[in-house]
């Protein structure tokens, strides 16, 4: 599954740091030697504790995690939309990313210096968010000069365009998002095709200072995000860069030790990459055998020859049916065929629609 998430923010709020920590926990991984697949893309792990119980389970030869992509996006500045800045190529990348990951500045810090001359998080997210609505209301008035003419001739299609392009120039005017619209299943096969910045999915990323990493309620400027992000219907992931670049570093027992020493169960960015998997209705399915247990990434609502399709499309050419059991069903039975004595293995067939945490087995013919 190339999805990608896309790394976006202000100068100097903490995002080249992040995406450093990003791909340096990338480059430990073994099992991707080419973890930098781009100057601005990261490849990461996606954490997940149930890889892990399954290869105890199971003792294979080897475990292959799943993974996620992270774009770097150029840095944007005011007036981006216009072209100022590398505001061209911000935009371009943007449109390239299947979410948005906003990196705000929640931390004070004399040696570093703010673009606008003070820390203000909401100002901030409303500079970028402007931006993307900006370029937007450029793309949609030139559809609408295109469309409006057939809909007064009653042409059924472009009256409904046209509808719709309506509905995305009052929220632009209103500097609301085209996420917050609601349309019809006509009217968004329409706005699909505009391929609209801010109809992306969005999650705030909270980049605080290094003493309120344990606790970050207190943190006035995470509060002010969160508020604005639930207005949005988004979620806030509050991390510390800085800190998150030395995690990256550590591994295995060194990396638990410094977890608990700063007060936090997990590193921010095991929880930023959950997030951003998330966001984009991604979700995991497992394969575990002696040879090899391994997570694979399918979009929620895939069926089951989709999915088998991931490992190969023989395998979905070829489809018969799917050997499933739930994870929680084979880890309390203690093995495959304690689960099937059980009764908790099925055979499913074209229709079954993928849940996470299903653990597969495919039977096809080519």
């Amino acid at each position: 599954m190339a999805l990608t998430a896309g790394i976006v923010g202000l100068p100097n709020v903490g995002k080249s740091t992040l995406f450093n920590a990003i791909t340096q926990a990338g480059a430990e991984s073994a099992n991707y030697p080419f973890c930098t697949i781009d100057p601005n893309v990261g490849i990461v792990e996606v954490p997940d504790h149930r890889l892990t119980k399954l290869t105890e389970l199971v003792q294979p030869k080897k475990t292959v995690p799943t993974a996620f992509e992270f774009t770097d996006i150029a840095g944007i500045v005011k007036g981006a939309s216009k072209g100022e800045g590398l505001g061209n190529k911000f935009l371009s990348h943007i449109r390239e990313v299947d979410a948005i990951c906003q990196v705000v500045r929640c931390f004070a810090d004399e040696n570093i210096t703010h673009v606008s001359g003070k820390v203000d998080p909401i100002s901030d997210i409303e500079t970028i968010n402007l931006e993307l609505i900006l370029a937007d209301m450029e793309s949609v008035e030139k559809r609408i000069s295109r469309v409006e003419k057939l809909a007064k001739q009653k042409d059924k299609d472009a009256a409904a365009e046209f509808e719709a392009l309506s509905m995305l120039r009052e929220a632009f005017e209103a500097e609301k998002p085209a996420r917050t619209v609601e349309f019809t299943e006509e009217q968004m096969k329409f706005v699909k095709q505009l391929h609209l910045l801010t109809i992306k999915p969005v999650l705030y990323v909270a980049n605080v200072g290094e003493d309120d990493v344990a606790d970050p309620s207190e943190n006035e400027y995470v509060q002010k995000v969160r508020e604005f992000a639930a207005a949005d219907n988004a979620e806030v992931i509050v991390i510390c860069a800085k800190i998150e670049e030395e995690i990256a570093e550590l591994e295995g027992e060194e990396k638990q030790m410094f977890l608990e020493e700063l007060g936090i169960e997990e590193s921010g960015l095991d929880q930023l990459i959950r997030a951003a998997y998330s966001l984009l209705g991604l979700a995991t399915y497992f394969t575990a055998g002696v040879q090899e247990v391994r997570a694979w990434t399918f979009r929620n609502g895939m069926k089951a020859p989709q999915c088998a399709g991931i490992i190969h499309s023989d395998f979905e050419r070829g489809f018969i049916r799917a050997e499933i059991v739930a994870y929680e069903d084979l880890l309390a039975a203690g093995s495959h065929n304690a689960a099937k004595e059980a009764g908790k293995v099925r055979l499913e067939g074209k229709d079954y629609v993928v849940k996470d945490g299903d653990v597969i087995h495919f039977r096809f013919n080519v």
